[in-house]
Order: C-alpha cells, then sequence, then structure tokens
C-alpha cells in the first residue's frame, strides 16, 4: 500500500507561535523548525505530509470571510493530490472557519480536519502535540468526508462545534449534536452520525466560496436592548442577520417599534435568522407568544444550529444568486448536518 499524505494548510494561531517580547506571536517557520526536531512527528506510523505556510500567518481574531474562502480555495486545488487535509488554526475563530470550510466545499469525500492548540507547541506542557499527530491519523486513515474540527479527544462535526473554555484543553464542545469520534487508548467513530460518502458523482469537490458582498451581522439580545440599536444594525450593506434570542427564540414583544423595524427589514429582503442564546436546546417559534412574533415579523428560525454555523451558512447561501426566498428556505434545510428540525 502506499503510504498516504496529508495536506497542512497552517495559516496561523497558537500552536506555532513563540514568546517574543512578553507574549506569544505567529513566527514565520518556527512550527516547521520544531516539527522537523521532535521525534513524534517522524514516527513512521504518521502519513507523510505537507506544510503550506500562509502568508501572513494570522492570529485567528484576524480571520475574515476572504481568508475562509483563501483556506477553502487552497484544499481545492490540492484537492486529487492528498488524501487528507489537516488547517491548523487560531482557537478563538476556529469554530467560525470550520462552519464557513463545511459549506463551502460540497461533495466532500476526504476528511478536513482543524485543529490548533491552546498552548504553542514549544512548551515543554503542550496540548499541541497530541491534537496534531491525532489530526493527522485521522485525515489520512479514516473515512470521514466531512470538515471536522479536533480538540482533547473529540472529533467534532465542524459546523456543530463552540469555543466554551478559553483556559483550559476541551476548548471546544458540541452542545447539541454527539462527536463524531471519542479518541482515547482506541479511536471510535461514531458512525451513525457521520455524513454519508457522496453517491452518483464523477468524485471531486465543489467550491461556492464567500462573496464580499455577502455582508452578514449578528446580534445578541439583552434585557432592555432598543429599536434603534436593532435598526442601526440593519442598515446597507447588512443583507443577513443571525438574532441570537433567549430561550426558545424569545424576543421581547412589549415594543411596537422593535417588531416593526424587523418587518421592515425582511419586508426589504434582509434574512433575518432566530438562533438561540443557550447552549443547548433549539428555537421554537410557534411555542409562545414572543416568538411566534418574530416570525410573524418574517423572522425565520434557525432551529438548533450555532450562531456561527448560522452566521457562515447565511454568507454562502448570500453569495449565489438566489432569490431571497429560496435563501431563507435552504436557511431552514439541512445541508451538511448543521441542523435538526423537529
Amino acid at each position: 500500500m502506499p503510504m498516504k499524505k496529508v495536506y497542512i494548510a497552517y495559516t496561523g494561531g497558537t500552536i506555532g507561535m513563540k514568546h517574543v517580547g512578553g507574549s506569544y506571536r505567529p513566527i514565520p517557520g518556527y512550527l516547521q523548525s520544531l516539527m522537523a526536531t521532535n521525534p513524534a512527528f517522524q514516527h513512521p506510523e504518521l502519513p507523510q505530509y505537507v506544510i503550506h505556510q500562509y502568508e501572513p500567518l494570522l492570529d485567528s481574531p484576524n480571520m475574515t470571510p476572504a481568508d475562509w474562502s483563501k483556506i477553502a480555495r487552497d484544499i481545492c486545488a490540492h484537492y486529487d493530490e492528498y488524501d487528507g487535509f489537516v488547517v491548523l488554526h487560531g482557537t478563538d475563530t476556529m469554530a467560525y472557519t470550520a462552519s464557513a470550510l463545511a459549506f463551502m466545499l460540497e461533495g466532500l469525500e476526504k476528511p478536513v480536519i482543524v485543529t490548533g492548540s491552546q498552548i504553542p507547541l514549544c512548551e515543554i506542557r503542550n496540548d499541541a502535540q497530541e491534537n496534531l499527530i491525532t489530526a493527522l491519523i485521522l485525515a489520512a486513515y479514516y473515512q470521514i468526508p466531512e470538515v471536522c474540527l479536533y480538540f482533547n479527544g473529540r472529533l467534532l462535526r465542524g459546523c456543530r462545534a463552540v469555543k466554551v473554555n478559553a483556559d483550559g484543553f476541551d476548548a471546544f464542545d458540541s452542545p447539541r449534536f454527539p462527536p463524531l469520534a471519542y479518541i482515547g487508548i482506541e479511536i471510535e467513530l461514531n458512525r451513525r452520525v457521520l455524513q454519508p460518502v457522496p453517491v452518483g458523482r464523477n468524485g471531486g469537490v465543489r467550491l461556492q466560496a464567500i462573496a464580499e458582498t455577502a455582508v452578514v451581522g449578528a446580534l445578541r439580545l439583552f434585557p432592555g436592548i432598543s429599536a434603534s440599536i436593532l435598526e442601526n444594525m440593519l442598515q446597507p450593506p447588512l443583507r443577513g442577520l443571525i438574532l441570537e434570542t433567549y430561550g426558545s427564540g424569545n424576543a421581547p414583544t412589549n415594543d411596537q417599534r422593535f417588531l416593526d423595524v424587523l418587518a421592515q427589514a425582511t419586508a426589504a429582503g434582509i434574512v433575518i435568522v432566530d438562533c438561540t442564546q443557550c447552549l443547548r436546546g433549539t428555537v421554537d417559534l410557534t411555542k409562545y407568544a414572543t416568538g411566534s412574533a418574530l416570525a410573524q415579523a418574517g423572522v425565520i428560525s434557525g432551529y438548533d444550529m450555532t450562531a456561527e454555523a448560522a452566521l457562515t451558512k447565511l454568507a454562502w447561501l448570500l453569495s449565489q444568486d438566489l432569490p431571497v426566498t429560496e435563501v431563507k428556505r435552504l436557511m431552514q434545510t439541512d445541508l451538511r448536518g448543521e441542523l435538526t428540525r423537529p
């Protein structure tokens, strides 16, 4: 059997940083030098790997939709040459990137594993080595036809993951969907929840990048939020909004102007998607009057989508030449395992 080959898209992040001048910074070539001198990365059971370092290396708070598209194009350009892909990324916006890649890369037959670390590889005590080695093994040797996020012994669906811990190694969770695999002494795939391998196609992956014109935003409700804040948020060039609501999708109804602003925006073609602020549960706009009022104003349900998945999915759909009615329909349709409808 020929040795498996994995393409590493090294975008930046903590995993390859060095302590310089009192803070961690991404240093070009530093991660590669650490891996070259670490025997663990020369182990014969690892696949062959090629590291493509991005220029500039980015700490993930600096990631933009243009960077998501750049990563997706990079994977597509090398898709036929490699058995799997690892994307090294900072943790702060990793869930956004994993979600965006899931939507942009249609028809995946190979694993795309997004990972990083909380402590850089250069430190004696780190989570970087295990995360990277396991991501390489998953990308090379397992049939996982979707974009995933691997961290601290669990493989999560990319468009279901959220960052839940800024300090611990268990930085990510998938509160509304089970992990795709548990990695302990053995690697145990949860095959019943994996996306199926595409059938009836000639192979290959199709790319629909996110366009700069697909301007979307997110607004988290809070007690006492004014209609003016919402109205200011809904100004051009905004085309879509993720409204992060209370509980099962509820918002204040005692401010008629607030509801009028929503109705005027949806009538003007702005797509507004209701996602719950809760870590678990789903949006149900029929359960309470405070939810059904949003539906009457033209807001649509995001069901159990994470805010990260909803925002990237909406940007991806608005990048295509689709009528608003079709964007709304597809936002409420499960395309990559990102939502569950009752």
